[in-house]
């Protein structure tokens, strides 16, 4: 078994969708520490400019957006599934719409004045002020739009009894009965919102909602142990990177291996990667590249929300 680290801080939901994906799988992983937010120069030693929270490591193998990543430790260790069989389009269509649409809601309530008061109170005046500035800039440029905070309100009862809904009348304790990816991608975000008082109440006023959220929290992070960056570098720079999939090079655009280009996601967090283009499938992008603190890695993309550019 492969030595899986992840790079990550505690605050960051997506982050907390992969420490609960890595203790559904049983899972032990090193934890490497990141700043929440700009610079992150170890971090984009391995990644070549990507800057979304968390980024997996196996190796010289960079694996960014936790869709993949959610894929990679499916890879490493089969069962118990986050792809239940019968079941893939339903879960990952729901997991898209949990980390696209409600989680774009969730940002809203929780950075509304009333909870950001709460949430930040110990942060002294000049790093908050870095913080919005640093999370301005990472929602410029991309599809993604802030959701207006009266509107999130106003929709947000909406989202939460069709949850209520699914959960009251699904036979099984998850939200397609067993336990796959689509309760991971609707737990993050309410966990994000069971983080101040003032917007636990938003998830703690749907008892069917609550109950499932516990269960989901349940699940645990798995076995982690400290790492630091610099030993995350070493190991990287150190390291082969694994075989290319099995599976034929194919884009609809005509890009062909060992092409120079830009790859950069789409709706937020929009910093281009350059490197060689080794690998285009179904669902996974490969760039190759090459920096003086991290070596020769290969960095990898889910083809969903991200997009290739010739240099």
């Amino acid at each position: 078994m492969s030595e899986l680290i992840l790079h990550h801080y505690p605050q960051s939901p997506f982050a907390e969708k992969a420490r609960l994906l890595l203790g559904f799988k049983g899972l032990s992983w090193h934890s490497v520490q990141i700043p929440p937010m700009l610079p992150k120069p170890d971090l984009t030693a391995l990644t070549g400019g990507y800057r979304k929270t968390p980024v997996l490591q196996v190796g010289a193998d960079i694996y960014c957006d936790t869709a993949l990543i959610a894929r990679r430790l499916e890879q490493e260790k089969s069962t118990p599934a986050l792809f239940p069989l019968g079941q893939e389009m339903n879960t990952q269509a729901f997991a898209f719409w949990a980390d696209n649409v409600v989680f774009h809601h969730t940002v809203s309530l929780v950075f509304q004045p009333e909870s950001a008061a709460v949430r930040f109170a110990r942060l002294p005046p000049e790093i908050m002020k870095a913080f919005v500035a640093d999370r301005v800039a990472l929602f410029s440029g991309g599809t993604a739009s802030k959701v207006p905070i009266e509107l999130a309100r106003h929709q947000w009862p909406a989202l939460m009894l069709r949850l209520e809904q699914q959960l009251q009348h699904q036979s099984g304790d998850f939200l397609f009965g067993e336990p796959s990816i689509a309760d991971f991608a609707m737990a993050h975000p309410l966990w994000f919102l069971k983080a101040t008082p003032v917007t636990s109440p938003l998830v703690d006023e749907y008892p069917a909602v609550a109950a499932w959220l516990t269960r989901v929290l349940g699940f645990g992070h798995g076995t982690s142990n400290e790492m630091s960056a610099e030993q995350a570098l070493e190991i990287a720079r150190n390291a082969t990177p694994a075989a290319l999939p099995d599976e034929v090079f194919a884009d609809p655009n005509g890009f062909k291996s060992g092409q120079q280009v830009t790859i950069t996601a789409t709706d937020y967090g929009t910093d281009p990667v350059a490197g060689e283009l080794l690998f285009a499938g179904r669902e996974e992008l490969i760039l190759r590249r090459t920096d003086e603190r991290g070596g020769t890695v290969h960095v990898h993309f889910p083809r969903m929300g991200f997009r290739i550019q010739a240099q």
